[in-house]
């Protein structure tokens, strides 16, 4: 088993339920990752009831947020994907009703969930990204073609669970993907795509947990694959030598910090040819399903699920006002 690489941040450590007060767990939204955000937030509810917190669900796309403080809320766990529970919106929300909730503020959520953004910060604190540009329309093809050759991975900056992504393996193909990625955001990225292996690292309260490499028969590790595909496997101890896991391990805490994302996380790579991580993305909510990473990596952590919403909910009380 590898051990827990941390950063010196402090959280604090609960230890009696009561503690926590009346927790709501918002899940859905009204995101195109709706459905699975209900899923993480129903499995997050259940584990934190047989904990004995006091929780309730609470669904932003149903009932107004000044609810939350109608009916006494304490503290929220924001199991919302995608944008508008992942980019800062439903955080600084919070932040102005005065009500703690876990992970990354509202400047982290923001950042992680702008690709583009995060390349940058990522790259100017030392992180390796794969090649990539911006994709403004029909004028850049012939230029993304050229200087990052096929296939090309094309994506909207501002969605996760690979929602709008398209394999690019012909030029003719790529103003089809661009289109679908616009529909959902004007910011659109193409990127080289890198032929190797796929590996994330979790991040739960300052401490990186066990890597893990994904391997899939699909083109890509898709929607479909990551939550519902029963042939994409996961491999725990990932394979990698020990000195080459440290490293990516770093990688997925010097992105943490360089995009001011805190709390609990998780950040994907691509090993590249020379056996470099090379950053993807950072996930500020990842999922909790039954198909899901952090999960996983607690669990090679020794951490079961419990557990690891219990401290999910304990990095709410770094958004308490003194």
């Amino acid at each position: 088993m590898s051990r827990l690489r941390a950063t010196g941040v402090e959280f604090k450590r609960v230890t009696d339920a009561a503690e926590f007060g009346q927790v709501a767990v918002m899940m859905g939204g009204r995101s195109a990752e709706r459905e699975v955000s209900l899923m993480t937030g129903q499995a997050v509810l259940q584990a934190l009831l047989a904990r004995g917190v006091k929780a309730d669900a609470f669904d932003p796309a149903e009932r107004r947020l000044t609810d939350l403080v109608a009916q006494g809320c304490d503290r929220v766990f924001i199991a919302l994907h995608g944008p508008g529970g992942e980019d800062g919106a439903v955080q600084g929300a919070l932040e102005w009703l005065g009500t703690p909730y876990t992970g990354s503020g509202v400047m982290g959520s923001a950042l992680g969930m702008d690709k583009m953004r995060t390349k940058q910060l990522a790259q100017a604190a030392g992180v390796a990204t794969p090649p990539w540009m911006l994709l403004t329309g029909a004028p850049d093809f012939e230029r993304a073609v050229r200087d990052l050759g096929l296939p090309l991975a094309v994506k909207p900056a501002s969605q996760g669970s690979s929602v709008g992504m398209s394999r690019v393996e012909a030029a003719g193909d790529l103003a089809g993907a661009w289109r679908a990625a616009s529909a959902l955001d004007p910011v659109v990225i193409a990127e080289r795509w890198i032929i190797g292996r796929e590996f994330t690292v979790a991040i739960l309260q300052g401490a990186a947990l066990p890597a893990i490499a994904i391997e899939t028969p699909r083109s890509f590790y898709d929607y479909q694959a990551k939550y519902f595909a029963d042939d994409t496997r996961y491999l725990i101890p990932c394979g990698l030598p020990a000195a080459a896991e440290a490293a990516m391990q770093q990688a997925a805490l010097t992105t943490f910090a360089a995009t001011g994302a805190s709390g609990w996380g998780r950040v994907d790579f691509v090993m590249g040819a020379e056996g470099t991580p090379l950053l993807l993305e950072i996930n500020t909510v990842p999922g909790m399903t039954s198909h899901s990473l952090v999960p996983m990596a607690a669990a090679a952590a020794g951490i079961d699920f419990e557990e690891l919403a219990w401290r999910i909910l304990e990095t709410s009380f770094a958004r308490e006002r003194s």
